[in-house]
């Protein structure tokens, strides 16, 4: 998997956590959601075009 769609998966998870539990700060959670389907389809696109490094 690309280093960049790592940091982003990681990214997501920690604003999807904190918007979680951070009431005020809800758009954080909606901001994780984006990132966790922009690095999907990022990998599935990266995995059906067959490109090997």
């Amino acid at each position: 998997m690309n280093l960049l769609l790592i940091i982003v998966i990681i990214v997501a998870v920690l604003l999807l956590i904190t918007g979680g539990f951070v009431q005020s700060l809800q758009f954080l959670l909606y901001v994780g959601l984006f990132l966790v389907a922009v690095a999907v389809i990022a990998f599935l696109f990266r995995a059906i075009s067959g490109r090997r490094k």
